[in-house]
């Protein structure tokens, strides 16, 4: 072959090119003029756009639904003005302050503006950055009622100034908050706290406002709730974090924890819960609400350190009055999402609100993994529980496994076979498929068998996967270099500012172990499927076998460090299994003598199996009639 030179011509033609290309950027070169003022314009986008970048970084940070007012009783211009506002119900004492409701594992502030809870905080637990753990703090949560007065005023409780008393009612707490009218006519929260529970008593009641309150207009309970981030990934906190509801009889749902904003009304509400991934803001009601209006509105745009803030919660939900009364008998929950506490509250179902998996999915998880794992740790390190329990479930699954081996083993020993089939009938796809149903047939092996067995474990990983970052049990419970295996383990932080797109900014040991370890158990089994001929039409399994690890990689990065050391743990055990069977259970040289005694038995056809070969040499006689 003739090699390609340079000649003379083709070098002034280059130089050419060059020298107008030149010529061309001098002469389309701004002014100086021009210049000033592209920077000038320039300056001006980049202002705009750090204004955008701060604005929503200033509300996050403050991000109260309700501005902490307060009201100088002594000023008595601003007295007058808040007494015109409220009409009737400027009898109450104006009095700003707030009474401490605590036992042994919950605190709560309620203020006498409003008489609602303005701080909630877990005295037992703390955050990622050992900040104590609060639900409701510094203006995030908004809870009353919107109602219409007699004289046409419209008023919210939030406004009001309520008058407490606190007392004992055996060894619980009763605090009683009214807004009053006169000293017999009064709107009351009452809270009960009970000792070591994080379920409060509450109740709304009215006497003497049948003419003071409008009751032909609604009366509409108001609760927001802005969720206080708690975790270090906040990203992966959003994605379990929710509202969950039951209603219509008993049944569970919940908005869109993925969706940018989520809205429903819905009948029969018998609890709310504004879920913060591990803790919980629960109202549950006795009447049950009649309908209510929730919303969900994601806060979270990146994973950012800046973040205070998950979700925005809301519900409008009407209530009814009695004789012109009202009277809700109603719980408030704030506390961990721990199936082992809420189920405390049998009547009230709140362990529902824990997002086990639906199905049978949900099923295992809650009744079969959640216990066994629990009984575990009650003995061991939280971590070796973990390893014990894949240990138990992969010794469980392994006659499984060894029926997927076995059809692969089978598979295999078929192979020049199959082989011989595809060469013969290579330009007629129909009569392969054909010879080769055919053959499966009369050596007694199904080409799905070694699918069914995988099927057969999908309930056991799906119901481990919702396991792992839903358990409150592993929650800040270290093992290894992981120190918390509800949350990702981190070996090398990217430098501040940096993050790799899909995969974060830090890396994990454990996934990259899982990733590791299921790429040799896919070299064991895909690599054992990939001798057999790639079948036209058939997904490329060398393909699988590097994606797979790939995807673990990525998508394990910033889950659960225990969901990747199960992963890894599994992976490493099935591979041990694999290789004891094949090594030490099963003989090759006897599939294949067993496959050619099946051969020489007579092979009765299925329905299905009939059905399949008569379509298949339907289809073959329509071919050869459409040749002709």
């Amino acid at each position: 072959m003739e090699e390609k030179k340079l000649d003379i011509n083709s070098i002034v033609g280059f130089v050419l090119i060059f020298g107008i290309l030149i010529f061309m950027f001098y002469q389309n070169q701004p002014t100086p003029e021009e210049l000033e003022a592209q920077k000038a314009e320039q300056e001006k986008i980049e202002a705009a756009a750090t204004q955008e970048e701060q604005k929503p970084q200033q509300q996050d940070a403050a991000a109260p639904i309700r501005p902490t007012e307060t009201l100088d009783a002594n000023d008595s211009i601003a007295a007058v003005q808040y007494k015109n506002a409220v009409g009737a119900f400027g009898n109450t004492t104006i009095t700003e302050g707030e009474t401490v409701l605590e036992n042994e594992v919950l605190y709560l502030k309620i203020s006498n503006r409003g008489g609602q809870v303005v701080e909630a905080k877990m005295k037992n637990f703390v955050t990622y950055d050992s900040i104590p753990v609060y639900l409701v703090k510094d203006g995030n949560a908004n809870f009353g009622l919107q109602f219409t007065t007699s004289d046409n005023r419209s008023l919210e409780t939030a406004d009001l100034f309520f008058e407490p008393t606190l007392s004992k009612n055996g060894a619980n707490q009763v605090l009683s908050m009214k807004a009053k009218v006169s000293e017999n006519q009064f709107l009351e929260f009452r809270y009960e706290m009970k000792p070591s529970e994080y379920l409060v008593d509450f109740w709304i009641k009215s006497q003497g406002l049948n003419g003071v309150i409008d009751g032909s207009r609604p009366i509409t309970l108001a609760w927001d709730l802005n969720g206080i981030r708690h975790n270090k990934s906040v990203n992966y906190e959003n994605r379990y974090t929710r509202l969950t509801y039951n209603h219509d009889d008993g049944k569970i749902s919940k908005l869109s924890e993925s969706s940018d904003s989520d809205e429903e009304t819905e009948v029969d509400v018998k609890w709310l819960s504004y879920r913060q991934h591990f803790f919980s803001s629960i109202l549950a009601s006795e009447k049950h609400f009649r309908t209510a209006d929730l919303s969900s509105k994601n806060l979270v745009e990146e994973e950012s350190k800046e973040t205070k803030f998950t979700k925005a919660y809301s519900t409008r939900a009407p209530l009814a009055v009695q004789g012109g009364e009202l009277s809700e008998s109603m719980n408030w929950y704030y506390g961990p999402t721990d199936v082992d506490v809420l189920e405390q509250y049998k009547t009230l179902g709140l362990a529902d609100s824990i997002p086990f998996g639906w199905g049978i999915f949900g099923w295992i998880n809650r009744y079969v993994f959640t216990p066994f794992y629990g009984f575990l740790s009650g003995f061991l390190p939280f971590g070796i529980a973990i390893v014990v329990m894949t240990i138990i479930v992969r010794l469980a699954l392994s006659p499984v496994t060894y029926k997927s081996y076995l059809s692969q083993a089978k598979m295999k020993v078929l192979k020049p076979e199959i082989t011989e089939i595809t060469d013969k009938y290579k330009d007629n796809a129909m009569k392969k498929q054909q010879e080769t149903m055919k053959l499966y047939n009369k050596a007694g092996v199904s080409p799905m068998s070694g699918c069914v067995p995988a099927l057969l474990q999908l309930p056991i990983f799906y119901s481990l996967f919702m396991f792992f970052p839903t358990s409150f049990a592993l929650r800040q419970k270290s093992f290894l270099w992981a120190e918390d295996l509800s949350s990702y383990d981190t070996i090398y932080q990217l430098p501040e500012g940096w993050s790799i797109p899909f995969y974060g900014d830090h890396v994990s040991l454990f996934p990259i172990l899982a990733s590791i370890a299921i790429f040799f158990y896919m070299t064991l089994t895909t690599g054992q499927t990939m001798q057999m001929q790639q079948q036209p039409g058939m997904p490329n399994m060398k393909f699988i076998m590097y994606l797979s690890p790939l995807m673990m990689l990525f998508f394990f990065n910033n889950y659960a460090s225990g969901l990747s050391l199960y992963y890894f743990v599994s992976n490493l055990i099935t591979i041990f299994i694999m290789l004891a069977i094949k090594h030490y259970i099963l003989d090759e040289e006897k599939i294949h003598a067993q496959i050619q005694e099946n051969k020489k038995k007579p092979k009765k056809e299925n329905k299905f199996q009939r059905k399949m070969r008569e379509m298949m040499e339907q289809a073959e006689a329509q071919k050869k009639a459409g040749k002709k």
